[in-house]
């Protein structure tokens, strides 16, 4: 599995790196309308502190809708110093019933550096750490176990032009999943296949500037789940938005779909009951303002 994912991450970087020869210095847009947490692949920003707000109509990361298909308000701030170096946090509620007894809420921390490798190619290197106040898995319904949902990856990530890839890698068991917590932690079972550490997402995104203010993207990611393969899918993303000047806010749309499977992306309410399938194909709308 690592040889696989090293080599479709060179291949990445050098398709970006032709990419860059091709576009010149052009930079790529970022991503409109992701719905997914606000990685720092896009960062640093030009200023040295830039916050975010934001409403959606379903958060969804890598594909799977967090707040059982239903609305999230998110924002967040990047600090990013002149030398590369940069610091952040987003946050944005979840529905407790993907995750159990906690605050309903996620917040992500990172940090990383960001250079030029070569021209018109940048490199981003960091961590991310996905946190969710006070939520344990629960090992039946309304019985809550002491293992957390929290997570940690490594990431780097090559952008040229309007191409961008990268590579996410979990340091941690891949949000809560071991051999104690493969019968609970989805919502059908799994058999205990041991740690989930080290479980990865190749993420790839392009970018096209449509003219009169209007942007898209297209993304397809793939996640690899280590030991439990059946939770690996492919997601991916076409993504619109539009700035509203008047307003300072930016409107997005984006349609969103995995193949993941149904079986065990699902989340039932409080008691366990009526399910919803997390990664079915669906349209997600949103507004937001970074200030």
């Amino acid at each position: 599995m690592k040889t696989r994912l090293l080599t479709l991450f060179l291949m990445s970087s050098c398709l970006l790196h032709a990419a860059a020869r091709a576009e010149g210095e052009a930079s790529p847009p970022p991503a409109p309308g992701d719905t997914s947490a606000a990685t720092p692949a896009s960062a640093p920003a030009p200023g040295p502190v830039v916050a975010n707000i934001g409403l959606v109509s379903d958060y969804r990361f890598r594909g799977i809708s967090q707040t059982w298909k239903r609305p999230a308000v998110q924002g967040g701030f990047d600090y990013a110093h002149a030398s590369g170096w940069y610091l952040g946090a987003w946050g944005s509620n979840v529905s407790g019933n993907s995750y159990n007894n906690g605050a309903g809420l996620e917040l992500d921390l990172y940090g990383g550096f960001k250079t030029a490798v070569v021209e018109g190619v940048t490199l981003d290197v960091g961590a991310l750490a996905y946190l969710y106040p006070g939520a344990r898995l629960n090992s039946a319904p309304g019985v809550p176990s002491g293992e957390k949902y929290d997570n940690v990856d490594v990431y780097a990530a090559v952008t040229a032009g309007s191409f961008s890839a990268k590579l996410s890698v979990a340091t941690t068991d891949y949000f809560g999943l071991n051999s104690t917590t493969a019968s609970y932690a989805y919502f059908s079972a799994l058999t205990p296949a041991g740690s989930s550490k080290g479980s990865a997402y190749l993420d790839l995104n392009y970018g096209f500037d449509l003219g009169q203010g209007y942007a898209a993207t297209a993304h397809v990611g793939h996640l690899w789940v280590r030991h439990y393969g059946d939770l690996s899918y492919t997601d991916w993303k076409l993504s619109l938005s539009k700035p509203v000047e008047s307003l300072g806010l930016t409107l997005s749309a984006s349609l969103v779909g995995t193949d993941a499977e149904k079986a065990l992306y699902q989340a039932g309410d409080a008691g366990g009951l009526r399910p919803k399938r997390l990664g079915n194909t669906g349209v997600v709308v949103g507004v937001s303002k970074s200030f």
